[in-house]
């Protein structure tokens, strides 16, 4: 089983601690998302875990975890978020220049085949139209040549339930554009460019579950949970069966995650995983580091693996 910690919350920023008393315990419990009546007990033991796969924009407090990590013998590696977005849309992410010196940290520890960047999901706007992601990917990409080796990238999906909140970037002044209203040919020169300097920085690029076609432009549809990759670095096989729960443009394959809706803090305006801000912050007060399951008032019940 390959376990996501997580897609739904920020594991490593905020849930380190929580997490290595899981893996000491041998186990953890999810409430389904949809149903929280409905609770799973999910198998965290070596043997039980073919590869996790951490999604994060700060995985620093998990360093002094990665030892114990490595001698417990789990397999595992990083989708790291690091983009430089302005403030207003991003309130609560690590500056830029810090992330940077985490992400290089991090493939120091772990090798830059582990540490996969994503500048996703890009949002156009007034006040970060493609030449602000054109001059803001090479900056980055540059600094992280020979720290790794894939880049992912994506256009945000604007859902409805994101409505009221990006309404609040309309009362600042920021407009919104929808990429398909992007002056003829901007998207694919963009794109194309993206790809060019991803290549000469030493990176591949895939996108990430994107429903426009990407390929014309040098950018193929990817995999995050990612079997070739898996195999690739770890030199096993998982399975190649694509996770039915995801979106239709999602390649993912199989996962189980671990993580919860609306407990991550970091605020980013565009975030489909947190509905409440509020919410996201009583539930991160609340949270206990002893409780089997990441928000504690679910501990008591516990369901089949």
């Amino acid at each position: 089983m390959i376990i996501s910690a997580s897609r739904r919350t920020d594991i490593p920023a905020f849930y380190s601690q929580w997490f290595m008393n899981r893996i000491c315990a041998g186990h953890c419990v999810v409430p389904n998302p949809f149903n929280p009546t409905q609770v799973a007990r999910v198998a965290l033991e070596p043997e039980q875990v073919e590869a996790i796969v951490f999604w994060t924009r700060n995985p620093r407090p998990l360093f002094p975890h990665l030892e114990e990590l490595d001698q417990r013998g789990y397999r595992y590696y990083f989708q790291y978020t690091l983009m430089n977005n302005p403030r207003v849309m991003d309130p609560k992410t690590p500056a830029a220049k810090g992330a940077l010196d985490t992400l290089r940290e991090l493939s120091d520890r772990v090798g830059p085949a582990r540490v996969v960047w994503r500048y996703d999901p890009i949002v156009f706007s007034s006040i970060t139209d493609p030449e602000f992601h054109l001059k803001t990917y090479a900056t980055l990409a540059r600094a992280l040549r020979s720290h790794t080796f894939r880049s992912v990238v994506s256009i945000v999906d604007l859902y409805p339930k994101l409505d009221a909140r990006l309404r609040q970037l309309k009362d600042r002044g920021v407009t919104l554009t929808l990429p398909e209203r992007l002056p003829a040919g901007r998207l694919a020169s963009l794109m194309r460019t993206l790809a060019s300097t991803a290549a000469e920085n030493g990176m591949e690029i895939t996108s990430c579950a994107e429903t426009i076609d990407l390929a014309p432009y040098g950018i193929r549809p990817g995999k995050c949970i990612d079997d070739e990759l898996i195999g690739r670095i770890f030199g096993i096989q998982v399975t190649g069966k694509k996770d039915p729960s995801q979106r239709k443009a999602c390649g993912c394959v199989v996962s189980k995650d671990i993580g919860m809706y609306d407990t991550c803090p970091f605020g980013c305006l565009y975030c489909y995983a947190t509905t409440s801000f509020d919410r996201a912050k009583i539930r991160q007060r609340e949270h206990r580091p002893d409780s089997p399951s990441l928000v504690s008032k679910r501990d008591t019940t516990e369901g089949p693996d």
